[in-house]
């Protein structure tokens, strides 16, 4: 397992954009998936996105593409979320999470970071 510190996250505007990073702190996360999630309050926490080792391969779940985009720098050891045209029911705590998992056949992620908070104002 890897540790993972989210950051980034705040309060914003409607219609603002915000990246998120996730930073793996003790070690290299260059060789794992490395996928963002979020949980809306009262909700169960979903999947947003998640990317390859090397940043050439993604995947978005359908309701969140267009305003998500995922990208990595091994070299920072750090994965980013940017959120483009934030929306109130945005708001929610962003999570990340790590796997050895090929990417294909991903399922369930074995680190976890403590999250960051994003609320968007109307």
């Amino acid at each position: 397992q890897v540790q993972l510190v989210e950051s980034g996250g705040g309060l914003v505007q409607a219609g603002d954009s915000l990246t998120l990073s996730c930073k793996g702190s003790e070690r290299s996360i260059s060789g794992y998936v490395v996928g963002w999630f979020r949980q809306v309050p009262g909700k169960e926490r979903e999947p947003v996105a998640h990317i390859d080792w090397s940043g050439t391969r993604t995947f978005y779940v359908t309701s969140m593409l267009g305003r998500f985009t995922i990208s990595r720098d091994n070299v920072k050891n750090t994965v980013y979320l940017l959120i483009h045209h934030l929306k109130p029911e945005d708001t929610a705590v962003f999570y990340c999470a790590a796997d050895e998992s090929d990417f294909d056949v991903v399922q369930t992620f074995a680190s976890w970071g403590q999250g960051t908070q994003v609320t968007v104002s109307s």
